[in-house]
């Protein structure tokens, strides 16, 4: 009864009860937790009274002590079963988080009743109670003084015992994903008060030095989180012990392997979880104590190992365990350097000299005379170490200034040590730099270093860098040398160009300083120039990646780029035309493709602009329409093929990135210069011309070229006088011309459905275009011959494929024509229009049309990449290949189980391998028990008479054991 009770103020709990009616019940359900039978129900109906919201009858704060009191003197927690103890654990957190001002004058009694009740919990469910009821607690009772203080040893006690986290029996992700969760509950509650410093700090310690990872690792992490948490008055007494864990973690077993990836750092380790947060921690600490930096720069180990690398000259030369410790102390460095502007100091002022002394640069005398040496720099010393770590501490000194918490003023920043000394040696290390690339069959590392090191000198901010406007100049100038001459150097032509953009996009963030205006005179322009230039050894491709990187740090130094793109292709194209110059087309075909794989992608993604492909499409026109691109029958051999395809997929992706506006007035300038062409000069005043009419190569490219753009249109783009350029593409499906094809199967996938008023614009609906489409098929149908009839079975494949895709009934019908040509079905109703043909054509002839129609079948079915796609926004309804599946394998098996010739039953087998290849596997599984019988067959015919078609066969065989697997069951 009491338990009813209980559940139905918890039903009640956001409906407004009078305040006497909650006090009855307070005063009822705590008197109550002292009776174990009912205890349940008084769990729950106090539960239920302390969630409730005072606007609609809350209890008191005496009401809710009355409840605390209660459960302080009955409950016994741990003796109750997992449900009654979540409740319990649930009741008390809802207590502290919620009526805390109520409860706290309970101080002693309240923490040790806690304590008790958390004391031995193993539930995960309840631990994550348990661990935020001691957030809480300790939140709370932060003070210096209070009833935590005499309980924090006990309470401490309590939870530590938990850490770290792990399930003795681990099951998979959701246990991994629960222990995560307890793991961040306990660290929170770990640091939730300063009192539990001296309890957890030297537990996490021992915890660090384990042999077990995942406790070392979570040890790492919970000092990194609680040494914030307790600030730096109580963790400097720990400073010494935390130093000797990192060391011995990061410096005497650093736990790093060399990584296979591209080099992102001249020894190129690839470190551990634990070590990754071991430098977080040291981070964190330096930042955090202030004196904490004195232990490192003193460090008796550290020292001896800077001392010795001067014995290894040669990379090669030092061991792999000695490159192991180097990486380590960089990041050391890095770690503690980057912190604060005093830290920094301390490491310049400690290290510096020593390692300027350790590539010969006569620290001593440019620090007596505070002027630059740059002479110094012919006698560098290859001490490869001393070099990565001044690399190291460059880096670490621009990140500290780029840092907003660490920048300092720019008038104090001439006071700080570090500072002034990049000042004093940066001349002397740009030289240096430089030098190291200049060498020959020098290792990649030094290579790297020389690079990285002008790099990280060239990208300090203007205000704060200690490099002269005449260093910047020669720090870019010598980069530029490397991009225009060093192309056969790919490994130090790609670290030049990295550091290009690099600091390319640094600059971009400041954008109107003096070093980007420095940066787009002797980097974008010198770049871009190169596109057009004769006498640089550099190859296209590279000029071409060069200038697109340097270009995509900033739009306006892309729109340069495209510029120059541009202007190249009109010159060449001009030089062609006017002298012949057949290099002016090869160099031709490399912008269009740079233009289609790299610079349109760019143009619609969030940096760039829907100008640059309605440009290029405009340009392209205009260009055709002034003669300048190679159309006519004698330059077929000299290029324009190449030219052809690279202008019409630099076309296809232009129009696809531009919206239906710009479609438009792509679209009319298209047909506005295909009109004007004479295509149409011939014939077309019907669909039935249309046989009459003879395309030249000239046309045959000019279609190409409008295909291009028809076939990404939007379905809501308007397309002018569009019977006649659906005529057009008919004709060039007679002719075998497969831009056609695809166009025609791009327009019959796009057009507005035969409801009332929805026609093509300005022509025609889409049953009234398949209504000419299949007159005129058939019309040819009476001059075909066989690859006339490859032909047209083909163009119809790519037709049925945007039928297909959009849903249509229509596609039944070319199904069954294909399918009729498939198996010479003379008496097919839908080949009345053919049949003479079965008459006219031998035995050879016929098989070929079997083989055309079974590949038709795969071009419905497959994807493609010329047309039909999401890219050139195609029509595509769910599940499309899914339902095609369904309605064509009865009627192609049953064509198998029919027919007498074994020749007609290996073609439906070859089609059914294709379709079977592309359908989805749940339409297959679905129809498992009827295919397994097929698809055996299917293989055996296939074995016997298609054994060079291993990619088939390979296919067929994974789908069935994809079937027999997934039915296994059965």
């Amino acid at each position: 009864g009491i338990l009813l009770l209980g559940e139905l103020v918890s039903k009640l709990i956001s409906k407004p009860l009078n305040p006497t009616a909650v006090r009855t019940l307070a005063e009822f359900f705590a008197e109550r937790l002292a009776d174990w039978k009912a205890l349940r129900g008084a769990l729950v109906g106090c539960l239920a009274l302390l969630r409730r919201k005072a606007d609609v009858g809350g209890i008191s704060g005496s009401e809710a002590k009355a409840i605390a009191q209660s459960y302080i003197q009955h409950l016994q927690v741990q003796a109750l079963g997992q449900h009654d103890r979540k409740l319990s654990l649930q009741l008390l957190e809802c207590l502290l988080d919620c009526y805390f001002s109520a409860v706290a004058d309970l101080g002693d009694n309240l923490v040790y009743g806690i304590c008790g009740a958390i004391d031995g919990e193993k539930d995960p469910q309840c631990l994550l109670i348990v661990f935020s009821i001691v957030e809480i607690l300790g939140r709370l009772y932060s003070g210096s003084s209070g009833p935590l203080v005499n309980y924090a040893e006990e309470l401490f006690e309590v939870i530590g015992s938990y850490f770290p986290i792990h399930f003795t029996h681990p099951k998979g992700d959701e246990d991994d994903r629960k222990r995560q969760e307890l793991s961040r509950a306990l660290m929170m509650a770990f640091a939730s008060t300063p009192l539990f410093e001296p309890f957890s700090i030297p537990l996490l310690l021992e915890k660090f030095s384990s042999t077990l990872p995942s406790a070392k690792l979570e040890s790492i992490r919970y000092l990194c989180y609680c040494s914030v948490k307790y600030g730096q008055d109580r963790m400097a007494k720990h400073s010494e012990a935390l130093w000797s864990s990192v060391k011995d973690t990061v410096y005497f077993s650093p736990d790093s392997t060399l990584s296979m990836e591209s080099q992102s750092d001249a020894l190129n380790f690839r470190e551990s979880d634990i070590m990754i947060q071991a430098f977080a921690l040291l981070r964190e600490i330096n930042l955090q104590n202030g004196d904490f930096i004195n232990l490192v720069i003193q460090d008796g180990d550290m020292n001896v190992f800077l001392n010795s690398l001067n014995q290894y000259r040669e990379f090669d030369d030092i061991p792999l365990k000695v490159k192991q410790r180097l990486h380590s102390v960089g990041r050391i460095f890095s770690a503690c350097a980057e912190t604060s502007a005093a830290s920094c100091s301390k490491v310049f002022e400690r290290f510096f000299p020593l390692l300027m002394d350790g590539l010969g640069f006569s620290a001593g005398k440019l620090l007596q005379d505070n002027h630059p040496d740059e002479a110094c720099a012919s006698s560098i010393k290859l001490n490869f170490g001393a070099l990565y770590l001044c690399v190291k501490l460059l880096t670490a000194s621009r990140y500290l200034i780029l840092s907003t918490d660490n920048t300092p003023a720019v008038s104090n920043l001439a006071h700080h040590v570090w500072f002034s000394m990049l000042q004093i040696f940066s001349e002397p290390m740009a030289a240096a730099f430089a030098s190291l690339i200049r060498f020959d069959n020098l290792n990649g590392a030094f290579l790297y270093l020389g690079v990285k090191g002008l790099e990280t000198l060239a990208a300090f901010p203007e205000s704060f860098s200690p490099v002269p406007e005449l260093m910047y100049r020669k720090i870019l100038a010598q980069l530029v040398i490397i991009i225009a001459t060093e192309g056969n150097k790919k490994f130090l032509w790609k670290l030049a160009l990295s550091a290009l953009v690099e600091i390319g996009l640094f600059i971009n963030c400041c954008w109107g300083s003096q070093k980007a205006v420095i940066f787009e005179n002797e980097v974008v322009e010198k770049i871009v120039s190169l596109i057009s230039s004769d006498n640089s050894a550099l190859s296209v491709s590279l000029k071409l990646q060069a200038a697109f990187e340097v270009g995509k740090t900033r739009t306006n130094f892309m729109l340069l780029v495209i510029h120059t793109i541009d202007d190249a292709i009109e010159a060449n194209l001009t030089a062609f035309h006017d002298h012949g110059n057949h290099e002016a087309i090869d160099l031709t075909v490399k912008l269009f493709d740079a233009y289609s794989q790299s610079f349109l992608p760019w143009a619609i993604g969030p940096d760039g602009s829907e100008e640059i492909p309605l440009n290029l499409a405009l340009s392209i026109w205009e260009m055709i329409e002034n003669g300048t691109v190679p159309l006519k029958h004698h330059t077929m051999e000299a290029g324009s093929q190449d030219l052809l395809r690279a202008i019409t997929t630099a076309m296809k992706s232009a129009v696809g990135s531009c919206s239906t506006g710009s479609q438009n007035t792509i679209i009319n300038k298209a047909a506005g210069v295909i009109f004007s062409s004479g295509v149409f000069d011939s014939g077309f005043k019907s669909a039935d011309s249309v046989m009459d009419v003879e395309f030249s190569s000239r046309d045959k490219c000019l279609v190409s070229l409008l295909a291009a753009v028809v076939i990404p249109l939007h379905s809501q783009t308007s397309i002018p006088r569009g019977e006649m350029i659906l005529l057009l593409f008919i004709r060039g499906l007679i002719n075998g011309h497969v831009p056609s094809a695809h166009a025609l199967g791009s327009l019959v996938n796009k057009l507005p459905s035969s409801t009332p008023g929805a026609t093509l614009p300005g022509c025609l609906s889409l049953d009234a275009v398949l209504e000419t489409i299949f007159h005129c098929l058939i019309s040819s149908s009476d001059v075909s011959g066989v690859q006339s009839l490859v032909d047209i079975i083909f163009g119809l494949a790519w037709i049925g494929k945007g039928l297909v895709m959009r849903g249509h009934e229509k596609i039944r019908d070319i199904s069954m024509i294909i399918l009729s040509f498939l198996t010479w079905d003379h008496e097919s109703v839908f080949l009345k229009d053919f049949r003479r043909l079965f008459d006219a054509f031998d035995e050879e002839q016929m098989h070929r049309v079997m083989i055309s129609a079974g590949d038709a079948f795969h071009i419905v079915v497959s994807d493609s990449e010329e047309c039909l796609n999401q890219a050139c926004h195609a029509v595509m309804k769910p599940l499309y290949k899914q339902r095609f599946f369904s309605t064509l394998m009865p009627v192609l098996l049953s064509s198998v189980v029919k027919s007498e010739s074994s020749r007609v039953r290996y073609m439906a087998y070859r089609a059914f391998a294709y379709v079977l290849c592309d359908a989805p596997l749940v339409a297959v599984f679905g129809e498992a028990k009827k295919l397994v019988p097929f698809i055996v067959d299917c293989l055996s015919s296939m074995l016997e008479k298609e054994a060079s078609n291993k990619g088939i066969i390979h296919n067929v065989l994974l789908v069935l054991s994809g079937i027999l697997t997934e039915k296994i069951g059965e």
